[in-house]
């Protein structure tokens, strides 16, 4: 079985784990320390930077599904000849950061900017919809993507810099449009949704409730300092998810 069937095989049981070692983190030891950590614990898949030389030394060190997420399409295109099993069109809110914004119609302009590049190369195409844009408009963005045979639609929440948020509140402040955003989606689309921004062992659970079938987890991991910590982190990430397979095949 491919790497990538062994991630729409937990896509469609609704228990995938993609770990997000970060679009801008070109930190060698964190990375290895990130994919190493998600290995162990067992998560369904890696999500790295698109930088070829760090592409090239996860694809050596491991077998798991590894996304390569950027918004630069070249950069894209070049990761699937590197060995990526799957690309990401977005991770954007670490972007929102620096002050950058996306509108419906660059999403679309840069997917299929990749699509072209591509030239008819089959790989899992997933994408990130921008979370701040109206709901409306993210679920036309979605309802496209789908008819342009994209494999994954990534929600996403908002950058928040309140610090007068802290404990379970600031916790469900990072997810609570994220988690509102995944609702939405699933209520309107046929793809499966990833739900990202702000989740972690306190918030998955809530991330599934709305009909994730995965959830892509980063800063709760990356800025762990020890391995130890990021497997403990990751481990309950992937026990959530599981249970939340065995939630569904009772219901069945």
């Amino acid at each position: 079985m491919a790497r990538i069937d062994l991630f729409k095989q937990a896509l469609e049981e609704k228990r995938a784990v993609k770990v997000i070692a970060g679009i801008d983190n070109f930190d060698i030891e964190n990375i290895r320390k990130v994919v190493s950590s998600a290995e162990t614990a067992k998560a369904t898949a890696v999500d790295i930077c698109a930088r070829e030389d760090i592409i090239r030394e996860v694809r050596e060190m491991t077998d798991m599904p590894i996304f390569v997420s950027s918004i630069i399409p070249a950069e894209l295109a070049k990761a699937v000849e590197l060995g990526a099993d799957a690309i990401e069109l977005g991770n954007f809110d670490v972007l929102y950061k620096k002050g950058m914004s996306f509108d419906v119609n660059e999403v679309l302009s840069l997917v299929q900017e990749t699509l072209s590049l591509l030239n008819g190369k089959e790989v899992f195409f997933s994408v990130t919809i921008p979370g701040e844009i109206p709901t409306a408009e993210q679920i036309a963005l979605a309802a496209k993507l789908e008819t342009m045979g994209i494999d994954l639609i990534q929600t996403e929440g908002h950058y928040s810099t309140d610090a007068n948020l802290t404990g379970a509140r600031a916790l469900m402040d990072r997810a609570e449009l994220t988690i509102s955003n995944t609702i939405e989606l699933v209520r309107n689309v046929e793809m499966p949704i990833m739900t990202a921004t702000g989740i972690n062992p306190t918030t998955a659970p809530f991330a599934f409730a709305a009909g994730a079938s995965a959830i892509g987890c980063g800063s709760c991991i990356n800025k762990l300092n020890s391995t130890i910590s990021m497997i403990a982190t990751i481990s309950s990430l992937v026990e959530i998810a599981n249970k939340n397979t065995s939630k569904i095949a009772e219901m069945v």
